[in-house]
C-alpha cells in the first residue's frame, strides 16, 4: 500500500491589498496575467504572497511590471527556487497598455494592485487599477463614512 502527501493547497485564493482603497482613489480597473515560474504559482496556490507593498511601472520598451511583490519561496524548492521580491511582467493587450502608459505619463496618476487571484483554469491574475493619491482630507472622509456605516448596522441590529 502506497501513501502519497501533498502539499496544503488552498482552493480559492484571494489576496488583497485593502491599504489600496484608502490610500488611492480608483479611477480604472484591469485584469492582467502575470508572467511566473514554476516554484512562484506553487507558492500563489498555496497562499504564500502579498501585494500590500507592491506598485506598477512601465521600462523602456513599455511593458508594464508589477514591483516589490512578495512571494514566498516555495518549501519544496531547490537550487531553482525564485527570488521572492523580484520584478514580474504583467501580461495585458497593447491597446490597454497605451492607454494605462499615457494615462501615468501625462496626468501623473499610479496603478497599483488590488487584488492577487486564481482562476478556475489555474492562471494567477492580478487585479490592477489607474489611481489617483488621497489628500489628508479625503482619508478622514472615508474613515468618517466607515464610521456611520458600522453605527448604522448597530443601531438596525437592535431593532
Amino acid at each position: 500500500m502506497q501513501f502519497i502527501t501533498f502539499a496544503i493547497m488552498q482552493k480559492n485564493i484571494n489576496i488583497q491589498n485593502k491599504k489600496a482603497r484608502f490610500q488611492y482613489e480608483i479611477l480604472d480597473m484591469y485584469v492582467a496575467g502575470i508572467k511566473l515560474s514554476g516554484t512562484e504559482i506553487k507558492s500563489i496556490r498555496s497562499g504564500k504572497a502579498r501585494i500590500t507593498e507592491s506598485f506598477c511601472e512601465f521600462n523602456e520598451r513599455g511593458e508594464l511590471f508589477v514591483i516589490n511583490m512578495y512571494i514566498q519561496e516555495y518549501s519544496f524548492g531547490n537550487v531553482y527556487n525564485h527570488n521572492p521580491k523580484s520584478s514580474r511582467k504583467l501580461l495585458l493587450n497593447k491597446k490597454e497598455l497605451k492607454k494605462l502608459l499615457k494615462e501615468t505619463q501625462n496626468v501623473g496618476l499610479t496603478i497599483i494592485p488590488l487584488k492577487l487571484f486564481m482562476t478556475d483554469k489555474g492562471w494567477a491574475k492580478l487585479e490592477i487599477a489607474l489611481s489617483r493619491g488621497k489628500k489628508l482630507h479625503d482619508k478622514r472622509e472615508t474613515m468618517k463614512d466607515r464610521d456611520n456605516k458600522l453605527d448604522l448596522a448597530r443601531i438596525k441590529k437592535d431593532f
